[in-house]
């Protein structure tokens, strides 16, 4: 199956899929598999991201397969298809926590990996599960303005401030490998970095990003990741509410979405074996502006994914 022909079919018609992909509910042999995870049950403060994934899939008819001056496009290098969505009970965080699991773990089954749209971040555990299930604890490249190494509260084991803290407790990850990018704002306690500082993980602040630029930053994280099979999660608020006001939890003082692009571009100079992009809340959105930054940040991924693809089959 193809991608709709924007030749043919103008952008803006037919039913949305991610970057006009074909539909493929039960995908089997494809590089990479657009899953989206309409969720919020685990949200904190404002909800909305159930509708995330919707958002995103109608704003991506403006991406096509490739950027200026990049050479190949996506989908000329690598396979890829839209599953749908995870059909998630709104009521219950564990059995959505384990309906998640088993879908991606399913996906890995018999696809090389997964871009999960968003849907709050706490199911980035989930998707841990299943990527440290086929690849072992896994190295993780983190953007997001909270850590979200924090426990339980409000009796919510699952919360979206919990997945990072779950991945290290349950050895999903090698902390000593983990990277997160973007960190700032206030936090419930003074020492709420403290679990994460203490188990090895890399924190860059956003403002210690903006003083390394994108380019410096991408090089600390390869000295932290190095060759380790690596799982990428951007929360869309890494991003300056300025650029993307459409999330649950804004943070003012974040890099620029042109400086976080930048990041990405580095992506493929590493081993990825999965992505995800979340907490995109479009009830707090303005023109669908932080719909167009998660789709432009998802169509980054699947390219770098591609470059990297390419560069394992060409080094066998």
């Amino acid at each position: 199956m193809k991608r709709i022909d924007t030749d043919v079919s103008p952008r803006y018609a037919q039913i949305p899929t991610f970057m006009r992909l074909p539909h493929v509910p039960s995908p089997q042999g494809y590089d990479a598999v657009v899953i989206g995870a309409p969720y919020d049950g685990g949200t904190s403060y404002r909800p909305g991201a159930r509708f995330g994934p919707r958002a995103i899939r109608g704003e991506s008819g403006l991406i096509h397969g490739m950027g200026i001056d990049r050479g190949p496009g996506t989908f000329d290098l690598i396979s890829c298809a839209d599953a749908g969505d995870i059909d998630l009970t709104p009521f219950n965080m564990h059995i959505a926590m384990e309906t998640a699991e088993r879908r991606l773990s399913g996906l890995l089954d018999g696809n090389g990996a997964f871009l999960m749209l968003g849907g709050d971040h706490s199911l980035t555990l989930a998707a841990l599960r299943a990527v440290a299930h086929r690849h072992g604890p896994v190295a993780v490249l983190h953007l997001d303005a909270h850590s979200d190494t924090n426990p339980a509260f409000y009796g919510g084991e699952y919360h979206h401030g919990t997945p990072f803290r779950h991945a290290i407790e349950e050895k999903l990850v090698d902390p000593r490998r983990m990277v997160q990018i973007g960190i700032r704002g206030h936090n419930p306690r003074p020492d709420s970095l403290d679990y994460a500082r203490g188990h090895g993980v890399r924190i860059i602040t956003s403002d210690e990003f903006a003083e390394a630029g994108p380019a410096g930053t991408a090089r600390l994280a390869r000295e932290c990741i190095g060759d380790a099979p690596v799982y990428v999660s951007v929360d869309i608020d890494v991003v300056d509410p300025a650029f993307a006001p459409g999330t649950g939890t804004p943070a003012p003082g974040g890099p620029s979405s042109r400086e976080v692009l930048s990041l990405l571009r580095h992506v493929g100079d590493l081993k990825p074996v999965g992505f995800d992009v979340m907490e995109v809340s479009p009830l707090y959105d303005h023109g669908g502006i932080t719909s167009v930054l998660a789709t432009e940040i998802g169509a980054e991924l699947l390219h770098q994914y591609a470059l990297s693809t390419v560069r394992e089959r060409e080094s066998a």
